[in-house]
């Protein structure tokens, strides 16, 4: 639904500066004749001028207008500021407003003075016919503008979309991200291992000391071998 609304609402500012343009063209190019005894060229809307200047000016403002909204519409998703948006959207339901109803101004005013043009050969009557058959079709096409635009104010800036990338924003409440919590641990119980003293036997004292040195020998006699005579000098 979003995506037919969208397309409605370029196609109408499409239509909204094609009749702009027709307008424009016609009367800047047909609109103003001369008579054979006048030298000075005049509004072929009952020689009015202000009929043809304001026929114009509403035309030049119109397609100004479209080229404009046309590309803020393009921009619009792209608004990451909501009071902008909301200023843009606010901005083409009162312009579309406004637009309609000088349009139906416009096409009043011409039907009304060419009702009171004299019948000249002079005229060219397609131009007069088409301005302000063009200007009865701008009504229409700025009045459906400004119900897609008040249908878009009514829904809510808030839906328009915006291609934008959001990155996930992690719990603070948790000690780690979400895509980055440790997996459960569970602690193994410690049991200590009970140690028990080895007795020894004490050592009986009885025994002899194997590492005690033996007594000190008593100083006996030396040893003489009874046939060693020892040599006389």
């Amino acid at each position: 639904d979003s995506d037919r609304a969208a397309a409605a609402f370029l196609s109408g500012f499409l239509f909204c500066f094609i009749f702009a343009m027709v307008v424009f063209a016609c009367i800047t190019g047909e609109g103003y004749v001369n008579t054979p005894y006048q030298a000075e060229a005049k509004c072929i809307f009952n020689h009015n001028d202000s009929a043809c200047h304001y026929a114009v000016g509403i035309g030049v403002i119109a397609f100004l207008a479209c080229v404009a909204f046309l590309v803020l519409d393009v921009y619009l998703p792209f608004m990451s500021n909501a009071e902008e948006r909301k200023f843009a959207v606010i901005a083409d339901l009162g312009f579309s407003g406004v637009w309609t109803f000088l349009w139906f101004v416009c096409f009043c005013l011409l039907a009304s003075q060419w009702t009171k043009t004299p019948d000249d050969h002079s005229i060219p009557k397609d131009a007069a016919r088409a301005s302000i058959a063009f200007s009865f079709f701008s009504i229409a096409t700025w009045g459906i503008l400004t119900y897609f635009a008040l249908g878009r104010f009514r829904h809510g800036i808030n839906d328009v979309a915006i291609p934008t990338y959001t990155e996930t924003v992690p719990d603070i409440a948790t000690p780690y991200p979400p895509t980055y919590a440790p997996t459960s641990y569970n602690p193994t119980t410690y049991t200590p291992t009970t140690y028990t003293p080895t007795t020894y036997t004490a050592y009986p004292s009885n025994l002899p000391d194997i590492q005690q040195q033996p007594p000190l020998a008593q100083n006996l006699p030396p040893k003489v071998d009874a046939g060693y005579q020892p040599p006389s000098y």
